[in-house]
């Protein structure tokens, strides 16, 4: 194992970095820390150096290393203490560095198929995770949310027994079908009715507890009324925004629950591609009989909103959130990588936490499962200057999100500069405007960027009486802007 200064400057610039003093043995934290690099992205961790208050290293080294060494060996092989050893002998390094011993233990992220990786014999108390912040105990849902990754028959192929067929969007079906016959020219599936197709392509299984064909998650996800989706995932959200100007407002907003539409991942591709791409000069060509007016960068924004929908977990809140910006494209899955940040833009490895999902969207064309398909978005982006692609990892709940930029301008459409000016326009109305449209929008980011909140951090948040805090979010609530859950004390508001 080769550590430099190099090394350790990445492992710090990424949180994935502990030191511990360690003067009187192994220290507790110590397997917290091993838990968490482990569940999370890996990381360093040095016994024998201290950080002083000013952020400066002092070197003080660690008694009888060998012994040290050896114990921690002891530890880590037993059950009752660490669920399971993940290291290799070169993982554990003993270094000299000016007269004293230095201990390095390298811990790489683990497998999906054997996390969480979990101490003191409990995996729900024993389960920690890392975050900018250090290490941090997992919640149930995080648990669950691993727990559910370890199966190679992933979770969208699970038949849906309380669901009949009639959950799903005859006319999403109909418009599947063609995209599919358009794609695949005479197609062995062409004539099958819609029931005997569905079960091929993963959509809907027979339950051997009454004989009878039910959607699977995919199908439901893919196909299914928003409504009945909900039945499922209480948490099953599609939001899509375009934002225009430096003001956090959207001049478009396409989502699942408006009620206008089907609200499956289906309709919901097919009405915001349009929309992402809108602003990309279109060549015209025909393949066949069949015009393509693709360039790579389209297929590179598509490929990217397949991944979103193709690894989202929605038994997490706050569903996926695809936000379009003058100088950036942002897409937000619920649900953690499968595979660590580096091999997922390494690529190699396909790993979509919905396989039947992804199966289905390249039965039209459409995303890429050899385990390419980020390594090309970021291939792409590079060859036409664009920007630096960022892909973030976050927990609590686990989400993960890819940032889009355009460094280099895209033209922006009349229609959009028009946009602006008004947008500037509001601006200077909103400096004009009352306290209680500056409250209205504290409120919404407060909601926004925590997911959920109590009237007290709501009212500290505010600087007003409890009092008036409730009219407000009263009012809010009535307008449909923010839900709430919970009852008296306990409850919690939203935003919708």
């Amino acid at each position: 194992m080769l550590l430099n200064d190099d090394n350790i400057k990445s492992y710090r610039e990424n949180n994935r970095l502990e030191i511990k003093k360690a003067t009187g043995g192994l220290p507790n934290s110590l397997w917290e820390t091993y838990s968490a690099f482990a569940n999370s992205s890996g990381g360093l961790i040095v016994l024998g150096i201290e950080e002083k208050n000013n952020g400066e290293w002092k070197i003080t080294g660690v008694e009888n290393a060998a012994k040290m060494q050896k114990e921690f060996w002891d530890t880590i092989n037993n059950s009752n203490k660490v669920s399971c050893n993940i290291l290799m002998d070169t993982d554990v390094e003993i270094q000299n560095i000016n007269g004293c011993d230095v201990i390095f233990i390298h811990v790489p992220e683990e497998h999906r198929s054997s996390k969480p990786v979990y101490i003191k014999n409990n995996i729900f108390s024993g389960s920690y995770r890392r975050n900018w912040e250090g290490d941090y105990h997992c919640t149930p849902a995080e648990v669950r949310g691993m727990l559910r990754d370890v199966p190679e028959e992933t979770a969208d192929m699970k038949i849906v027994e309380d669901l009949f067929m009639d959950s799903l969007c005859k006319e999403t079906i109909k418009s599947y079908r063609n995209r599919h016959i358009s794609f695949h020219h005479e197609h062995v599936w062409e004539s099958l009715s819609d029931c005997d197709y569905l079960e091929r392509i993963g959509a809907a299984k027979y339950a051997r507890s009454d004989g009878k064909l039910h959607p699977t998650v995919a199908g439901l996800l893919m196909f299914g009324y928003e409504y009945r989706i909900l039945y499922e995932f209480p948490e099953y959200f599609l939001d899509y925004r375009n934002i225009i100007g430096t003001e956090n407002r959207w001049s478009d907003r396409v989502h699942s629950g408006s009620g206008d539409w089907s609200g499956n991942f289906f309709d919901f591709f097919f009405r915001i591609f349009d929309k992402l791409t809108s602003n990309l000069d279109k060549p015209f060509y025909l393949d066949g009989i069949v015009r393509n007016d693709n360039t790579d960068i389209h297929r590179a924004i598509r490929e990217a909103v397949v991944n979103c929908l193709a690894n989202a977990d929605f038994s997490f809140s706050r569903g996926v959130v695809i936000v379009k910006r003058e100088g950036e494209i942002t897409i937000e899955n619920p649900g953690s990588i499968r595979v660590d940040i580096n091999q997922m833009l390494k690529g190699g490895i396909s790993d979509p936490r919905n396989k039947a999902i992804m199966k289905m969207f390249n039965l039209i064309g459409i995303g890429e499962r050899a385990g390419s398909g980020v390594p090309d978005i970021v291939s792409v982006w590079k060859k036409h200057g664009l920007g630096e692609i960022s892909i973030k990892e976050l927990y609590a709940p686990d989400r993960t999100i890819m940032s889009l930029p355009f460094k280099q301008a895209i033209k922006t459409s009349d229609k959009e500069k028009q946009a602006i000016k008004a947008s500037d326009k509001e601006k200077q109305a909103i400096k004009a405007s009352d306290k209680e449209t500056q409250q209205r929008k504290i409120v919404l980011e407060f909601l926004e960027r925590q997911g959920e909140g109590a009237s007290s951090d709501i009212a500290a948040k505010l600087g007003l009486s409890m009092a008036r805090t409730r009219v407000l979010l009263k009012r809010y609530v009535n307008e449909g802007i923010i839900g709430m859950k919970g009852e008296k004390k306990g409850r919690r508001y939203y935003l919708v």
